[in-house]
């Protein structure tokens, strides 16, 4: 475990920038080396998404919720982000680096203006400064608790854990990757993490990438 006091080009999904101050947030990068398929690499981002679910719901016990397939929210404001990065071989995974930032300590000044109102932090939901130690320890704990279960039952052990916190089960969603976009109404998630949807059509889709955004009903 690598765990920065600041990053200097810190990034999220497609390249994204990820504002990284010092001495406010947490930035950790794992290395893992589990013995799974090259194609299950992805999975693991739902199973951190899940462990850091649980330990924000410990300070804002409501509003915590994940967005498929890398974020965490509350009040559906984004808190964090979890990254997964992989290096394998015909022989199959070398090693996975599984990187997450939470906002901690920012207040909504330090946020980039255009980031304050789709943004957040526990500092700002709690109004509390919070002890960065204590989410990483309790963090950690978490990720090795789900982890270890990942590795004992697959995706399918954490399922019902991810669907609680993401909420989308029966509901209409928009799908939008790159210039393509999709509606539909969530049916359930697969047990290699792609969410099922039935379409305006009634035809079944996967969703495999993506960001997706909850309609009103």
């Amino acid at each position: 475990m690598v765990v920065a006091d600041a990053q200097a080009k810190g990034k999220g999904r497609l390249n994204r920038v990820w504002q990284s101050p010092p001495a406010a947030n947490l930035y950790v990068s794992i290395i893992l080396r589990p013995e799974i398929e090259a194609a299950a690499a992805p999975q693991l981002t739902l199973v951190a998404g899940v462990a850091v679910a649980e330990i924000l719901s410990q300070y804002c016990p409501e509003g915590v919720t994940i967005k498929w397939p890398n974020d965490i929210l509350i009040h559906g404001k984004k808190i964090c982000g979890i990254l997964t990065e992989m290096k394998s071989s015909p022989a199959g995974v070398d090693f996975i680096i599984l990187g997450i930032g939470i906002n901690i300590n920012m207040t909504r000044d330090d946020f980039e203006p255009s980031l304050r109102d789709t943004a957040t932090s526990l500092q700002v939901e709690t109004g509390d400064i919070i002890n960065r130690l204590d989410v990483i320890c309790t963090l950690f704990n978490s990720l090795e608790k789900w982890y270890r279960l990942f590795l004992r039952r697959g995706f399918p052990g954490v399922r019902d854990a991810w669907l609680r916190y993401a909420d989308i089960l029966g509901r209409p969603i928009r799908v939008v990757f790159r210039e393509d976009t999709q509606t539909g109404v969530v049916m359930g998630i697969d047990d290699d993490g792609t969410i099922v949807m039935k379409g305006a059509d009634g035809t079944t889709q996967r969703v495999i990438a993506g960001d997706v955004y909850l309609l009103k009903e």
